[in-house]
């Protein structure tokens, strides 16, 4: 790489002009519903195949789910039993607020049903949810406590999520007990259940899991770093810029990008 007298940057004998580059940071418009529901439906796919890469899947608990565009008093989630690391577009079964499946052949986990169900109709503002059984999760929330802000990455939860003791350790089978969870998680991206696990939301499929993702890990470093000792909290100023600037649902959706890519490069079956 040469500079000219004018400063010009010059790589290869080619004179580089400053360009502005403008890059898609926004999530897709559609065209029709279809092409929303097959979005999303890929999305889900995408996300509980890299929820079992990242070890998330225990047995038949855990699931992700999102309102259809088209009927939002439904939701596509992933089937009873069904591997997270083997689901397909084709495998996602379509559950109305009741229970019932109105689209596909699979059983539907019943406490998926409760809880995501409770969730989606309490929360109009938000389009999916996720959960799962993962260790560290798990783990965290025997607790009983937030998040503390001792990382960047912990901070995009700052004041953003809460801590639910109701029902806590206990498999919600019931309507109502569903909707007591709900209740106690008006606003927010995520809570932590006591003795359950973790709970995120989002306007998007991608924005949901990864603020799953990014809070499991957040949970493994403040389990990490209170097992060593007492670690050092982030000031609320800098917590709440850093919550502003990084833990905002653009952010989200953006942040799951890499692990999408990945995916689709890996697992291109997921769309079958």
């Amino acid at each position: 790489m040469a500079m000219t007298d004018n400063q010009t940057r010059v790589i290869d004998g080619v004179e580089l002009i400053p360009k502005q580059v403008g890059l898609d940071l926004l999530p897709p418009t559609f065209a029709t519903v279809e092409d929303e529901r097959r979005e999303r439906k890929q999305k889900l796919a995408g996300a509980l195949r890299i929820f079992g890469r990242l070890g998330f899947g225990e047995g038949v608990a855990g699931h992700i789910t999102v309102r259809d565009p088209e009927f939002p008093d439904c939701f596509w989630v992933n089937p009873f039993g069904k591997s997270f690391r083997h689901m397909t577009v084709s495998d996602l079964i379509l559950v109305d607020h009741s229970g019932e499946v109105v689209y596909g052949n699979s059983p539907v986990n019943r406490a998926a049903f409760v809880i995501h169900a409770a969730i989606h109709e309490a929360r109009p503002d938000i389009v999916a949810a996720a959960h799962s059984h993962s260790v560290n999760g798990k783990a965290f929330s025997s607790l009983g406590i937030p998040l503390d802000p001792i990382t960047q990455d912990s901070c995009i939860f700052y004041q953003d999520h809460t801590v639910i003791t109701e029902q806590g350790g206990a498999v919600v089978f019931e309507v109502e007990a569903g909707k007591e969870l709900a209740a106690k998680f008006p606003t927010g991206k995520a809570a932590i259940h006591r003795n359950h696990g973790l709970f995120t939301v989002g306007q998007t499929v991608d924005e949901a899991a990864f603020w799953f993702i990014s809070m499991e890990r957040s949970c493994q470093a403040q389990l990490l770093a209170m097992a060593a000792g007492t670690p050092h909290l982030i000031n609320h100023d800098d917590a709440e810029y850093t919550q502003k600037q990084t833990g905002y649902p653009l952010a989200g959706w953006f942040s799951f990008s890499p692990l999408w890519q990945e995916i689709c490069r890996t697992d291109p079956d997921l769309f079958d």
